[in-house]
């Protein structure tokens, strides 16, 4: 980090304690609300009004723009819950171990939380950003999905804030689809009339197998038959089965023409019926979604005399895959370097966290600057469709 930036090591350490000291499993209002508390008090006067919207019972923060004007906001993106049940503090405190932090939930993502705030202190004129930290990220974001497009389609670019990979920027991330199908037979003594029964296993183990097929490696598609469940008793023929399924795809394309494939299953078993519940639940971040931002960031790193900004595809999802799925200029794991994340030896690398405080920074200022960008855009549009 180059001196006289403003960035300092101590309060950020300060502070990543504080929120790792507060426990804050995915949907727990006490934990997320002390968190919110800390969040808005840090955060006063760089950004506008705070709004706590409670949804479904989950507490969510959101901070306005502090000076609307004709350049389009930017939304900062994180989450506040982790993964971690309430107790998990006192076997694995908070520790520093010259540039190694730990502690549940410093990775992802709290360091990122404290970051964000960072790097709005070092631009001065944050006036055009939005804050949105939410409460169920790692449960799938029920209750904050329709808060985060509502926030999200008046803005220009949407910065999160999630743990880089290998200081890699995230520039995509596969989409997901949940489905069950259900097999609905016939039940009978497996021993008197078992002819009587239609057998919904075996129905269901062809199924499997029709499943199993679905995916495309050459695409990065997958479809994985997961969980399933058949029959009530060794001596009775299954009346019932069903089987859940996890699909991931780079593309929003494959996405649905895995929900059709789906949809055209038939039975193979006389006397049976299947059913099909589940759809997509986040569509694709896209790399053509982040490439204009990543081209940013890069010049950003160059002008400021960081290190080279680099690129990686995960498989996992974000939040970040319902503002690129809405049509909006997205950039993830712009959070700092480190490991290990949702695993007891998650860390953080606090020699990271300069360099990414500057270059978020450096991103703010130049999409606050009114400059013609040529960010890409697509139609705006559902998360879901």
């Amino acid at each position: 980090m180059k001196p006289g930036t403003g960035y300092d090591p101590e309060q950020f350490l300060t502070r990543l304690r504080r929120l790792v000291e507060i426990e804050s499993p995915t949907g727990h209002a006490p934990g997320l609300e002390a968190i919110h508390d800390l969040i808005t008090e840090w955060s006063e006067g760089l950004l506008g009004a705070a709004h706590r919207e409670v949804r479904g019972g989950v507490p969510h923060l959101y901070r306005e723009e502090r000076t609307p004007s004709a350049v389009k906001p930017v939304l900062i993106l994180g989450h506040a819950d982790t993964v971690w049940p309430l107790g998990t503090l006192a076997g694995r405190p908070f520790s520093v171990d010259g540039a190694h932090v730990t502690g549940p939930g410093a990775f992802d993502m709290k360091a990122g939380l404290v970051l964000a705030l960072d790097a709005l202190r070092l631009i001065g004129d944050s006036g055009h950003v939005r804050l949105l930290v939410t409460g169920d990220e790692e449960q799938g974001s029920a209750t904050s999905r329709a808060l985060i497009e509502e926030v999200a389609r008046e803005c220009a670019a949407v910065l999160v804030l999630e743990p880089s990979l290998d200081g890699a920027l995230k520039t995509a991330r596969k989409g997901g689809a949940m489905f069950e199908v259900t097999v609905q037979g016939r039940a009978a003594h497996a021993g008197l009339e078992p002819e009587r029964g239609a057998n919904a296993l075996v129905e269901l183990s062809h199924q499997v197998l029709a499943i199993d097929g679905l995916g495309d490696p050459d695409r990065g598609t997958t479809v994985s038959p997961t969980v399933s469940r058949a029959g009530s008793t060794r001596n009775t023929i299954p009346e019932s089965a069903r089987v859940e399924i996890d699909v991931r795809a780079w593309h929003r394309d494959e996405l649905l023409r895995v929900e059709k494939d789906l949809q055209a299953l038939r039975g193979r078993t006389e006397g049976v019926t299947l059913e099909l519940t589940g759809g997509v639940n986040r569509f694709p971040l896209e790399h053509h979604m982040s490439a204009g931002l990543l081209a940013m960031a890069q010049e950003v790193a160059r002008t400021e005399g960081l290190a080279p900004v680099t690129e990686a595809k995960v498989g996992g999802a974000s939040d970040g895959n319902f503002t690129a799925g809405l049509g909006i200029p997205t950039l993830d794991g712009l959070g700092p370097a480190g490991g290990g994340a949702h695993a007891r030896a998650e860390w953080v690398d606090a020699s990271s966290v300069g360099d990414r405080t500057a270059l978020v920074a450096g991103l703010l200022r130049v999409l606050g600057s009114g400059a013609d960008h040529a960010l890409p855009t697509m139609p705006a549009r559902t998360a879901a469709g």
